[in-house]
């Protein structure tokens, strides 16, 4: 089962994402509302994949990825954007991320990228 840290300022798609991780039988270990908050909880939570935003207060998602991969570079991270924010997701590949989902979430589209990014 892995441990899935999910991370954006919005309440509502934290708890849909968490919805969709609940049937796959893995686990929520955390969740933050920034990504300052993300950079914090990594080290103590080590979680075997992020689900990460782009846009969020005090530190986007982004900036976010690139200090966890400074020091976790076998970090799997998923970014998650809006439409129209291409740009900013090939950025966050550029930065380490493994995958990105676009929002609104298909829950077929969240499980599809724990499989894809979990293996035991």
């Amino acid at each position: 089962m892995g441990k899935i840290l999910i991370v954006d300022d919005a309440k509502f798609l934290r708890m849909t994402i968490a919805k969709a991780i609940e049937k796959t039988g893995h686990e929520v270990i955390g969740e933050a509302q920034t990504g300052k908050e993300a950079v914090e909880l990594y080290p103590t939570l080590k979680p075997d994949l992020v689900f990460m935003d782009i846009t969020m207060p005090d530190m986007d998602g982004i900036e976010a990825v690139r200090k966890i991969k400074k020091d976790y570079p076998d970090a799997n991270v998923i970014m998650c954007s809006a439409m129209g924010q291409h740009k900013m997701v090939l950025e966050a590949i550029e930065a380490g991320a493994k995958d990105f989902i676009v929002k609104p979430f298909e829950e077929a589209r969240i499980i599809e990228a724990i499989e894809k990014h979990i293996s035991f």
